[in-house]
């Protein structure tokens, strides 16, 4: 295998995980953004007010998520199981 396809592998992998975490990311950023601007105005600064709803919104957002996720994770493996003897043929 040479260089120029590992290299393409390594970056459809990355991508792939960037997709599919990206919207876990934002939403957690987004709660976090809201529950400072809460704890800003109320001043109550309690460190389970900052992680609880964090992670609720996440792992919520990864459970509605699910479908789209398994989906495009099943493309990226049937992509690199179709092209696989290509893959070892090069180089």
């Amino acid at each position: 295998m040479d260089h120029n396809t590992l290299l393409d592998l390594a970056k459809s992998a990355l991508m792939t995980a960037l997709l599919i975490v990206t919207p876990a990311l934002l939403v957690g950023m987004a709660v976090g953004l809201l529950v400072s601007f809460f704890q800003t105005i109320t001043s109550l600064q309690e460190q389970t007010l900052t992680i609880v709803p964090k992670m609720l919104a996440v792992v919520a957002t990864l459970i509605l998520l699910m479908p789209w996720i398994l989906g495009t994770l099943r493309e990226y493996t049937t992509s690199l199981f179709e092209n696989l003897a290509a893959y070892g043929k090069a180089g």
